[in-house]
């Protein structure tokens, strides 16, 4: 496994981040989710509390400019499914879920946001928590190598996940003008037992000129009860 703190430390933007996995103790559904940002407008945002999820806002309303791609809700919860994602089709997955269709299929109608020449991929997470069972699920929509006439589709599952172990997805490669998408399957992390060291572990190693909000979420598998973590650069 990879070291989380060697993965966020040595790239000073990695863009929109999500980490799924089991802790440690094998008690608890663990997720995380970063944004980043290179312009104002996407610097200019906070993490507020929104029914079991959370939504994005512009912390300073006055400066807010192009809505459209940093302003959606990265976490929404459905029954004993919580869906985190980087832009508005945690929507898409919400609604896909209600009518019965799987994760994989209610992203076939989405593709990479339409922000050329970077295209920034579409990332999405999708937790299953039921009865003392915890499986999940990682997603990216992406151009092919900045072609945005071909969109690439990859799901990754992962079943009754091991003790100690997560998965870390982001949107970019590294900094770079334009913006490289992520290359491969998810990287394997490890995964502490405490909440609030986790959170400062992602937060702290996070690139503190490109860093802007972090949420993080421990579920207790047996009971579905949740502690959550939010941690905003504007406060």
């Amino acid at each position: 496994m990879a070291s989380l703190k060697e993965e966020l430390s040595t790239n000073t933007y990695p863009g929109r981040g999500i980490v799924i996995g089991r802790s440690e103790d094998g008690k608890y559904a663990v997720t995380a989710y970063f944004i980043m940002g290179r312009s104002s407008n996407s610097r200019n945002r906070v993490f507020v509390t929104e029914g079991e999820g959370i939504r994005t806002q512009a912390f300073d309303p006055s400066k807010l400019e192009d809505p459209s791609l940093i302003i959606y809700a990265p976490v929404r919860v459905l029954g004993n499914d919580t869906i985190v994602t980087n832009g508005d089709q945690t929507d898409t997955i919400y609604d896909g879920l209600q009518k019965g269709l799987t994760f994989e299929q209610s992203l076939r109608s989405r593709e990479f946001e339409p922000d050329g020449p970077n295209y920034t991929p579409r990332i999405s997470g999708l937790m299953h928590v039921e009865n003392g069972t915890y499986d999940y699920a990682l997603s990216i929509l992406k151009s092919n190598h900045g072609d945005p006439s071909s969109c690439q589709r990859f799901t990754y599952t992962y079943e009754n996940p091991k003790a100690g172990e997560g998965h870390f997805i982001h949107t970019y490669q590294h900094d770079g003008n334009p913006l490289p998408s992520y290359e491969g399957e998810p990287t394997p992390v490890a995964i502490g037992n405490d909440i609030d060291a986790f959170t400062q572990l992602v937060w702290t190693n996070l690139n503190a000129e490109n860093k802007v909000s972090l949420f993080v979420r421990f579920i207790e598998i047996a009971t579905g009860k949740y502690e959550t973590r939010v941690v905003n650069l504007n406060q």
